[in-house]
C-alpha cells in the first residue's frame, strides 16, 4: 500500500478497499477459510451443540500498558465463549476504522490479533472494514463475533447454583481498568499496572475436563464490565440465593489497590479482561482452585466466598473489620472507554 494513513477511499469498495484487505487483513489473518475472500466464511458441520457470542470494542487508548484493542477483541471472544462452557473455533472480525489514521499503528493492531488468535488456537475467517470521516470514529472501532462447540452433557447455568457451593476468583482484580485509566490520564503510578488480558479457554477447559464434563462447577462469567460485583449480583439474582464474599479473600495487588484508594475506586467495580468467576460445588472447590494455580492465568486464584441462603438475590461483603455490608450492581459508570 503506498498511502500512509487511511484515506476515505480505503472504504470505496474499489481498488484500495481491495488493497487493504489483502495487504493487511487477508496477510495476517491467513487461513484457508479466510484466503478466498468471500462475504462468508464456508466451513463444515460442527459435532456438539453451538455457541455463539459477538462484542464491539471502543476502548481508548488503542494501547496500553499490556495489550491493545486488537489483543483485548480477541481475548474478551474467546472468553466470552468459553465461560459457557464451549471450545473456541472461528471468530469473525469487522473495522470501523477512522479517516487519518496511519496504517502502521493499523498493521500493529492487526498483528497483534493474529498472533493472540493463533496463540489461542482459533482461526478468524471472515470480516468487513468500514472508514469513517475524520473526527466520526476515535480512530478505531473493532466488532468481533465468535463460534465455539459445547460438548453433551456439560450445562453452566446460574440457576443450578446452590447453597454451600465455593466461589473462585481466577487472580487479581482491576488489573485492566487501572492500566488503560493511568494510560489514558497520563497518571504516573511507582509501579507500572498492565492489563490482564488473555484468553483463558484452556485453563477453563482442564477445569472442566477434571470436574466430569464440568458437572460440579455451576456457573463461571468473566468479570469484565461491572467488575466482580457485577457478575455476582448476576448470580445471585438467577439462583435466588445469597453471595457472602470475604474481602480479605480478594486477591488485589498492592500498586492497584494504592492506586484505587488514589483515585476513588472500588476495585471489586473495575473491568478485568482475564478474570473468570466460577461457582462450584464444595466438594470440588480445592481440586478447581488447585487447576487453576498451576495454570499461568490462575496463579493467584482464590476462593473468596460461599453461596447462602438469604437475602435472596442479594451480595454480602464481609469487611476485613468482620462488618457485614450489601454490594449492588454497578449503576453509573466508574471509568469510560475501558472495553
Amino acid at each position: 500500500m503506498d498511502a500512509k494513513k487511511i484515506e476515505l477511499s480505503h472504504g470505496s469498495g474499489g481498488l484500495k478497499t481491495r488493497r487493504l484487505i489483502e495487504e493487511l487483513f487477508a496477510r495476517e489473518f491467513d487461513n484457508p477459510l479466510l484466503a478466498p475472500l468471500n462475504d462468508q466464511a464456508i466451513f463444515g458441520p460442527l459435532s456438539g451443540r453451538l455457541a455463539f457470542t459477538t462484542d464491539s470494542y471502543v476502548v481508548t487508548p488503542l494501547c496500553f500498558p499490556g495489550a491493545n484493542i486488537g489483543k483485548l477483541a480477541v481475548c474478551g471472544t474467546v472468553n466470552d465463549l468459553a465461560v459457557g462452557g464451549a471450545r473456541p473455533k472461528y471468530l469473525s472480525a469487522s473495522f470501523i476504522i477512522e479517516e487519518g489514521m496511519e496504517i502502521g499503528e493499523l498493521r500493529g493492531i492487526v498483528r497483534s490479533m493474529a498472533k493472540t488468535a493463533q496463540e489461542a488456537g482459533v482461526e478468524i475467517v471472515t470480516g468487513d472494514t468500514k472508514v469513517v470521516e475524520r473526527g466520526k470514529g476515535d480512530r478505531l472501532y473493532i466488532n468481533t463475533a465468535g463460534i465455539g462447540v459445547i460438548d453433551e452433557g456439560l450445562e453452566l447455568d446460574p440457576t443450578r447454583i446452590k447453597p454451600g457451593d465455593a466461589i473462585i476468583l481466577s487472580g487479581t482484580i482491576g488489573d485492566h481498568a487501572i492500566a488503560v485509566l493511568t494510560e489514558r490520564e497520563g497518571i504516573e503510578l511507582e509501579t507500572e499496572i498492565k492489563s490482564d488480558c488473555a484468553a483463558l479457554h484452556k485453563m477453563i477447559a482442564k477445569m472442566l475436563e477434571a470436574t466430569g464434563k464440568g458437572n460440579e462447577i455451576k456457573a463461571m462469567r468473566d468479570a469484565t464490565r461491572g467488575g466482580v460485583a457485577t457478575v455476582l449480583t448476576e448470580f445471585a439474582e438467577a439462583s435466588k440465593t445469597s453471595l457472602l464474599i470475604l474481602e480479605e479473600a480478594v486477591p488485589i495487588k498492592e500498586s492497584v489497590r494504592g492506586a484505587c484508594e488514589l483515585l476513588g475506586f472500588d476495585p471489586l467495580y473495575l473491568a478485568n479482561e482475564g478474570k473468570i468467576v466460577a461457582i462450584v460445588g464444595k466438594e470440588r472447590a480445592e481440586e478447581v482452585l488447585q487447576i487453576m494455580k498451576n495454570d499461568q492465568y490462575g496463579r493467584d486464584a482464590a476462593i473468596i466466598g460461599s453461596v447462602e441462603s438469604d437475602p435472596v438475590g442479594k451480595i454480602i461483603l464481609e469487611t476485613t473489620i468482620g462488618n457485614r455490608r450489601p454490594l449492588e450492581m454497578l449503576s453509573g459508570e466508574q471509568l469510560p472507554r475501558i472495553c
